[in-house]
């Protein structure tokens, strides 16, 4: 092979190079730019489950509630719901931003909600936020029972 070969065979070769890692360059792009549409939809989809709340408080359906919240729609939640609403329902509230950070994964987020109230007053809330089978629900609901096989974060003491 002869000087001027072995030039174009390694421009050749350069060549070849370059363009591989341009086009795996373009695809990393690509797929950036898709997780973060996908993050995009998945926030959205969060703000609406916190607009869905707001409306459950403004017409103080107890039914919308639990179905923000995520959870059996038994006597607990309904009693629980009862108090959420008598404690913050019906204040026509309108919503004036929606933050909401995926911290822990696609699935777990929180959500910070600032609201005006019809008077005027100003209203700040932060939630927890789970997505399960593909919808968001805030962990609004604290008078749940534990699982008998589950330990609980407290500790009890005898002395």
């Amino acid at each position: 092979m002869n000087r001027r070969t072995r030039a174009s065979a390694t421009l050749a070769s350069a060549a070849l190079a370059a363009t591989l890692a341009a086009a795996a360059l373009l695809t990393a792009c690509d797929s950036t730019a898709t997780a973060s549409g996908d993050t995009t939809t998945l926030k959205q989809a969060a703000r609406t489950a916190v607009k869905s709340y707001v409306e459950a408080l403004n017409t103080r359906d107890a039914d919308h509630l639990i179905e923000v919240g995520g959870v059996p729609d038994d006597s607990r939640a309904r009693n629980e719901a009862r108090r959420i609403l008598a404690d913050k329902g019906g204040r026509d509230l309108s919503v004036t931003k929606i933050q909401v950070d995926l911290d822990m994964g696609p699935d777990v987020g929180s959500a910070e909600l600032t609201a005006q109230e019809k008077s005027g007053k100003s209203v700040h809330d932060t939630f927890s936020m789970v997505r399960t089978n593909g919808a968001w629900h805030l962990t609004i609901f604290t008078d749940r029972p534990t699982a008998p096989d589950k330990p609980t974060s407290s500790r009890s003491s005898t002395h």
